[in-house]
């Protein structure tokens, strides 16, 4: 099957990839973290607003651009390929599908102009454990005269240290577990009892603690239909997994590249060590794994375009691989480099670290091959 971009595409990946060289290099993350500024970076973030790329996914008439998620996802590989800190995953992705999808015409019309403008970030709110588990989900939102009363405490939110409103997954019925009785709510981060614990993460992009303590969140702020938060939810993680796995798909192509170009010019006993047939056995199959990953990353995006059926499992299907392959890569990046490898000076470290985190979130490899299973009815 062939993916093929259109011209449109094509030159949004071009502008992409040209920003994130000129703006975002892996020294850009470098000096970010040596100033503890902890994936924070107001100035970046003006200048994504600029190009357009918060609204990629946003139809023309609330104020984006409306590429599509496979235009999206040329941007995710290009700043993946950098390691670039931005709030694109969260707000252009996740907050934008999330209101797409099950938000009122009401919050439709609050919302998407603001995250098309770059005005306002988001953040998903979903993890209360150390794993990935959508439907553990024990914070309660307990309704009162004038909407719902938040409580609880969500773990390791992505980019939560930084965002202007929380996407907040609560229980409003049944047990942490079920899978009816969850709603989503929009929640501004400076609410009163929102307390938000920043975290400096191995990647240096940040992430939160979060605590929601008597929050007060108005009835018309829920996204989609309460208690039924969960259909909203399910597809919204699948094009988080698809827009990370588009993200991890760059990471590994930088990190690989950078391994092949040392190998073409590190000597070792008077010899090119990419010389070596172990050396070139294991470039190759890190060649065929990346390639394999380009194919799964490219039809899980075009599908959710395309509103085929079978987006979930293809979902799936990328981000296990994408884990895999990010890990491989990541690793022989390091080994391959040697002694120098093992350096903060030198790059590979940054990639295996952004790795680790890029491998955990929105759920693992092997949580993915589990539910693809489950979804192929295996």
């Amino acid at each position: 099957m062939s993916f093929v971009l259109t011209e449109d595409q094509e030159m949004l990946r071009d502008t992409a990839l040209a920003f994130v060289r000129d703006e975002l290099p892996v020294t850009h993350l470098r000096t970010l973290r040596d100033k503890g500024a902890n994936g924070h970076d107001a100035d970046t973030r003006k200048k994504l607003a600029e190009l357009g790329f918060f609204g990629v996914i946003i139809p023309d008439e609330p104020g984006g651009e409306h590429f599509g998620l496979v235009g999206l996802g040329q941007i995710l590989e290009a700043q993946g390929r950098t390691l670039a800190a931005t709030p694109l995953l969260q707000t252009a992705l996740i907050a934008a599908s999330a209101i797409q999808l099950g938000g009122s015409k009401a919050l439709q019309a609050e919302w998407l102009p603001k995250i098309a403008s770059g005005e306002t970030t988001f953040a998903l709110a979903l993890d209360e454990t150390a794993h990935f588990s959508p439907l553990n989900v024990a914070t309660e939102a307990e309704r009162n005269g004038q909407g719902y009363t938040l409580n609880g405490m969500k773990r390791f939110v992505p980019g939560g240290h930084d965002a202007d409103m929380f996407i907040v997954v609560a229980r409003t019925f049944g047990e942490p577990g079920d899978r009816h009785g969850i709603t989503l709510f929009l929640v501004p981060a400076n609410a009163r009892g929102v307390t938000v614990q920043e975290l400096k993460t191995v990647d240096s992009h940040g992430a939160a603690h979060v605590t929601f303590e008597d929050v007060m969140v108005r009835e018309g702020a829920a996204i989609g239909p309460v208690d039924e938060g969960a259909d909203v939810l399910e597809p919204v993680l699948d094009r988080a997994a698809i827009g990370l796995a588009a993200e991890m798909l760059g990471s590994s192509a930088a990190a690989f590249e950078m391994t092949l170009e040392y190998l073409q010019s590190r000597k070792q006993f008077g010899q090119l060590i990419g010389s070596f047939q172990s050396m070139q056995h294991r470039a190759a199959k890190m060649f065929v794994e990346l390639e394999m990953t380009r194919s799964c990353v490219a039809a899980a995006l075009a599908a959710v375009d395309s509103e085929k059926g079978d987006v979930a499992e293809l979902a799936s299907l990328a981000k296990a691989k994408a884990g895999e392959l990010v890990h491989l890569v990541s690793n022989e990046c390091v080994q391959m480099h040697g002694g120098i490898g093992m350096t903060d000076v030198a790059d590979p470290g940054l990639y295996m670290k952004r790795a680790r985190v890029q491998e955990a979130l929105y759920g693992s490899a092997s949580w993915h091959r589990d539910r693809y299973a489950r979804l192929q009815g295996f």
